[in-house]
C-alpha cells in the first residue's frame, strides 16, 4: 500500500493540535474508516497469507464490505494466532506479514512475560506513521520545539523508547535518550540539563522520585513540567496520578499503546480521558463473555483493526484490555472517542471475590489513596482463600508497605476502605517501607500462588 504523503511532514495543524484529522467531524471520520477499511481488506486478501486463508474459511469476500459492522462475523485475532503464524525457523516468514520481507526495516519484540517474545514488523511508511502519531500526542500534552525531553522508557527490546524519541525530534525538542537505568544519573541529568519533559513507566517514575528524595533532591524543584506515563495502566488510576503529580510537581499524562498498535489512546490535555487514534484503526468494545459489541459507557475488551498498516496489519485484534469508550467532543474541537478512566485492567487479570468483579487498578486506587502508605503493594492470589466449588476468592490478600508516618490503625483503615470502595473483604499484611522490590520497567503486582 502506498504511504500517505501527509505523514511525516512535521508541521502542526494549529496551536495545540498536530493533525487536522483530530478535528474531523464524526461523519467524516466514519467515511474515512469505511474507505480505508475497503482498501485494507483488499490488501489483506491479496498480501497476507494468514488473512487470505481466514477469509476463505469464513466465506468472507472483501469486495462485499460496506460498513464496519460487516466485520462482526469474522473471528478475533489473538496472541495465540500471532504465535502460530510465526515460522519456527525464521520468524520473519510469519504468515501475518503482508509485504515483501525486504521492505521490513524494523522489528520490535514483546516482553515475553507469558512465553517466547514475539516480533512485530514495520516498513518505512509504517515508521513514518508511527512517529507522526506519537508526535501528535506529545504535542497535545504540551511538548514544544526547543524543550528538553528525557526519554526514560527502556530501549533494550522495548518498543516505547524509540517511538517517543523520534516523535520528540519530529516536534523539534532536544532529546536525551536516557532509558530506564542508572537512576542516580537520571536525576542528575534532569537537574543539570534543565529538562522540561520526561516519559516512562509509572513504576520507574515513582522509583526515580523516591530515589531523588532519598538522595536529598526534590524533583518539584526541577524544571520538569510534563510527565508522560505508559507501559502500565497506573497513569489513569487517580491516586497513582496524584502521587506522581505531587512527587514531580508536574502535569501527568496517560500514554496507552501496545507493541502491535502504536499508539492507541493518549491524554490530550482536556481532562476527558485518553483520545483514541481513530484515523489509524477501527475500535470495537466487546463483552468478554458474549463476544458481542457493547454500548458506549459499558465496560468491555478493546478490539482493534488497522486501517493503513503495511508490514503486519491486524484485523479484529483482541487486546485483552478492559475499557469504557465515550464519544465526546472536546472544547478545542477534537472529536475522537475517549477511554473513560483509561485502561481499567486486563480481562484475564480480573479477580472474582465472592461474586464481585475486582480489577487490579481498582485495588491500586484504594491502596495508593491510603494515608501513611508508600503506595507499593502486591495482590496475592492464594488458592487457600478460594471457594472449592466456584473457585471465586472469599477475600483479597494484600501485602502493603507502610511508611514511617503510618497510623497505628493503618490496616483497619485500609480494610475498611477496601470494603467500602470495592465491596469485598481484604486480608492485609504490612511490611516496612522498601521491603517490596521496585520495578524499572513494567511492575508485576499480582502474585499467583
Amino acid at each position: 500500500m502506498p504511504a500517505d504523503a501527509a505523514f511525516g511532514q512535521g508541521r502542526p495543524f494549529r496551536e495545540g493540535i498536530w493533525d487536522e484529522r483530530e478535528t474531523w467531524s464524526r461523519d467524516r471520520l466514519a467515511a474515512h474508516q469505511r474507505e480505508a477499511l475497503t482498501a485494507q481488506l483488499a490488501y489483506l486478501a491479496a498480501a497476507s497469507p494468514f488473512y487470505a486463508e481466514r477469509f476463505r474459511d469464513c466465506g468472507f469476500a472483501p469486495g462485499d464490505f460496506r460498513e464496519p459492522a460487516d466485520l462482526g462475523g469474522l473471528p478475533f485475532t489473538t496472541k495465540d494466532d500471532y504465535r502460530a503464524a510465526l515460522d519456527a525457523e525464521l520468524p520473519t516468514r510469519s504468515r501475518l506479514l503482508a509485504c515483501d520481507p525486504a521492505a521490513v526495516v524494523r522489528v520490535h519484540f514483546s516482553s515475553g512475560t507469558t512465553g517466547q517474545p514475539t516480533p512485530t514488523y514495520w516498513t518505512r511508511a509504517d515508521l513514518a506513521r508511527w512517529t507522526d502519531l506519537y508526535a501528535r500526542y506529545l504535542y497535545a500534552q504540551g511538548l514544544r520545539p526547543g524543550d528538553r525531553f528525557q526519554c526514560m522508557f527502556g530501549y533494550s527490546w522495548f518498543v516505547g523508547g524509540l517511538g517517543a524519541t523520534y516523535a520528540a525530534e519530529r516536534i523539534g525538542a532536544l532529546v536525551i535518550p536516557a532509558g530506564n537505568v542508572d537512576t542516580k544519573r537520571q536525576i542528575e541529568t534532569i537537574f543539570r540539563y534543565q529538562v522540561d519533559a520526561v516519559i516512562g513507566t509509572p513504576s520507574f517514575m515513582a522509583h526515580v522520585a523516591e530515589a531523588a528524595l532519598e538522595g536529598g533532591r526534590d524533583l518539584r524543584q526541577s524544571r520538569v513540567r510534563l510527565v508522560g506515563l505508559g507501559g502500565e495502566p497506573g497513569a489513569s488510576v487517580p491516586a497513582t496520578r496524584r502521587r506522581l503529580a505531587e512527587a514531580w510537581g508536574a502535569e501527568v499524562s496517560d500514554c496507552y499503546g501496545s507493541l502491535e498498535f502504536q499508539p492507541i489512546a493518549w491524554d490530550v490535555g482536556d481532562g476527558l480521558g485518553p483520545a483514541l487514534t481513530e484515523d489509524f484503526f477501527l475500535a470495537e468494545v466487546i463483552d468478554p463473555e458474549t463476544k458481542r459489541p457493547v454500548a458506549d459507557g459499558t465496560p468491555g475488551v478493546l478490539v482493534l483493526t488497522h486501517l493503513d498498516k503495511q508490514a503486519c496489519p491486524l484485523l479484529r485484534w483482541w487486546t485483552g484490555d478492559m475499557v469504557v469508550r465515550r464519544r465526546v467532543e472536546s472544547p478545542d474541537g477534537r472529536t475522537h472517542a475517549r477511554l473513560e478512566g483509561g485502561v481499567r485492567g486486563r480481562a484475564d487479570d480480573m479477580l472474582i471475590v465472592r461474586g464481585v468483579n475486582v480489577f487490579p487498578t481498582a485495588v491500586e486506587e484504594v491502596v495508593r489513596a491510603a494515608e501513611g502508605g508508600t503506595g507499593e503493594y502486591r495482590i496475592v492470589v492464594d488458592p487457600a482463600l478460594a471457594d472449592p466449588v466456584s473457585g471465586s476468592l472469599n477475600r483479597l490478600k494484600l501485602i502493603v508497605e507502610a511508611g514511617p508516618d503510618a497510623p497505628q490503625d493503618f490496616v483497619e483503615r485500609l480494610q475498611a476502605r477496601v470494603k467500602e470502595q470495592l465491596s469485598v473483604r481484604a486480608e492485609v499484611e504490612l511490611v516496612e517501607a522498601g521491603a517490596l522490590p521496585r520495578s524499572v520497567h513494567k511492575a508485576q503486582r499480582i502474585v499467583r500462588l
